[in-house]
Parts: structure tokens; sequence; C-alpha cells
């Protein structure tokens, strides 16, 4: 069985050296089995290339198209896809355990915009000094969050302790 093609992209013309193709012309029509010398000599009596659309098949299938036309098709669909698809960022809120509740509604408008723009939010809760020892009031913080943000949200990361911070991911439905 050859080998498939090792440079980027498919193989053309007399890059194509295997005894026997199956020729698709510049129709789309089945023309069958024949040697690649005589596949390649039709493409270019009509003044197209032979490009190997599937290496790997017995024996490989080839069709005669213009091979500058086909890159700018492939790049042309490459880009389409980079316009359509959606970074995902992760927005970090910053909170304290004794939270005011203005700051509160301030900090929870932020993360349902964040939300609904599609990006995650990395919720920190940081305590200071004596604070640590109050953890439970962190906690409490965490869950009202979870609760007021559970309408389109998941928790991706439930809280968790680092160092002298609490951490919790939200996700979009």
């Amino acid at each position: 069985m050859p080998a498939p093609p090792t440079r980027d992209g498919p193989r053309v013309n007399e890059e194509i050296r295997v005894p026997q193709v199956r020729l698709i012309d510049q129709d789309g029509e089945m023309q069958g089995v024949m040697s690649a010398r005589d596949a390649v000599l039709r493409a270019y009596a009509v003044g197209l290339d032979l490009l190997e659309i599937s290496p790997n098949a017995d024996p490989p299938v080839c069709k005669i198209l213009d091979f500058g036309k086909y890159k700018y098709e492939i790049q042309k669909k490459k880009n389409e896809a980079r316009k359509k698809q959606k970074v995902v960022e992760i927005k970090e809120i910053k909170v304290r355990p004794n939270i005011d509740e203005n700051d509160y509604q301030v900090k929870l408008r932020a993360m349902k915009h964040f939300v609904e723009e599609g990006d995650k939010v990395k919720v920190t809760l940081r305590f200071r000094g004596r604070e640590m020892a109050h953890q439970e009031l962190g906690v409490k913080v965490l869950e009202r969050i979870r609760g007021d943000m559970e309408y389109g949200t998941k928790v991706e990361q439930m809280p968790r302790m680092e160092n002298r911070q609490m951490v919790m991911v939200l996700s979009p439905k």
C-alpha cells in the first residue's frame, strides 16, 4: 500500500507515484481505474491538475481540477471556521468574606454580564489576617454567589482553598 503524502496537503500531478489510480474527471464523473501517467496526461489535456483526493484507498482516488482554485477554497473554509469559533476567556472577580451588600450586587452584575457573553468566571475570595480563622464566612459568601448565579451557570470547580484564598469557577450552561 502506498504511503500517504508526507508534505502539507495532497499530492499533485507528477508527485503521484503509484502505478494505478481511480480517476474522477473535472465534471465529477467516475472514469475508472487507469495508470497514473494516463490520468496526468488527461488532466494536462484539459489544462487542469491531477489531485490525489484519497491517498489511502486502493487504488488511490484522484480528481482532475484546478489546484490553485482548490487551495483557495480550502483557505476560505479555514478562515470561515476561525471566524465562527469563540475563545472562552476566564474572567476573575475578587471578593472578601465581609463584602458590603452594594459591592456584592455590583460584582454579581459583572459576573452575570461575563456569563452572558459566554466567558467563565473565576471567583476568588481572599482572606486577610484573622479572617483565616473564620473560613465559614467565606464559604457562605461563595454559596450565596452560587445560589444567585444558578439560573444560567454551572459550577465547574467547587470552592477550594489555595493558600490564603478560596477559589470557585463558574461556567455558562
